[in-house]
């Protein structure tokens, strides 16, 4: 169900000139912490479904234990991991390096997810330097924006997002390109409420424009940005139809070949091949 929102700060720039057409939509399943060797046989059939459905990129971000297994079990599709540290190496019981991830199979790692950094005190400055360090360690990273419901009912939901943005995005010459945001409304996480697509709209419009004020106009208009919060099969068409929204990040759907390809099926526009 849609819940109607208060409106937000007026959108002050014009709408970017070029089309999330341009990329495949990019639809990526994180399992969060769900997942054993069993489950290997729910990417196996995702990964077959990929080489059908071309035109959409597909990627998984199974827990770290999966990490080496799912990508040697399934080729066609990207393997990400769900977080990482920020250091090469050291005394830091129970954490993994970008290098580590690197070597295990990881392609992309997901930095400043909602839950990381309410559950673990992320800030904005903790998220950037995740992001250096999976890029240093060349992985591409999928950096986390989102506002919780009490920001969004002050009318604060673009100012507060545009300011994550600006402390959690890595920066330097030609970085761009292996950036991807996901915006996510802490509100709309597993709680089965979306917003609506006019406010998903102006929010990723927003986006879009701060990713041009940070990186240039050209890379900042090639960053895919992605939606996630409660994306399911029956309203993944109608939230990937938003301006600006160049695929999703999908959580508790991704669990199941199911349900995950329902909605990378409603990113290839109903159609496979």
């Amino acid at each position: 169900m849609n819940f109607r929102l208060p409106r937000q700060d007026k959108f002050l720039f014009e709408l970017p000139k070029v089309s999330k057409m341009a990329q495949r939509p990019y639809i990526v399943g994180n399992w969060k912490m769900h997942g054993t060797r069993a489950m290997l046989a729910e990417a196996r059939a995702i990964d077959r479904a990929a080489e059908r459905l071309i035109k959409v990129e597909v990627a998984l971000a199974p827990p770290y234990t999966l990490i080496h297994a799912t990508r040697k079990e399934a080729g066609l599709i990207g393997v990400g991991a769900q977080d990482c540290h920020p250091a090469d190496g050291g005394a830091h019981t129970g954490d993994i390096s970008a290098a580590m991830l690197k070597d295990a199979g990881a392609g992309f790692a997901i930095v400043g997810h909602s839950e990381r950094r309410a559950d673990h005190g992320e800030k904005d400055a903790d998220v950037r330097e995740k992001a250096d360090a999976a890029i240093s360690a060349g992985m591409n990273v999928i950096v986390c924006v989102g506002e919780t419901e009490e920001q969004r009912d002050a009318g604060k939901a673009e100012s507060v997002v545009a300011k994550q943005l600006k402390g959690s995005l890595p920066e330097g010459e030609g970085v761009a390109e292996k950036v991807t945001v996901a915006y996510e409304p802490v509100w709309a996480i597993g709680t089965g409420r979306t917003p609506t697509v006019e406010d998903i709209s102006a929010m990723h419009v927003s986006i879009r424009n701060v990713l041009q004020k940070l990186y240039g106009e050209e890379a900042g208009a090639g960053v895919r940005i992605l939606y996630g919060g409660s994306v399911k099969p029956d309203n993944a068409a109608e939230l990937l139809s938003a301006d600006e929204v160049g695929g999703a990040l999908v959580g508790g759907a991704s669990l199941t070949a199911e349900s995950f390809l329902g909605i990378i099926i409603a990113a290839a526009g109903g159609e496979e091949g």
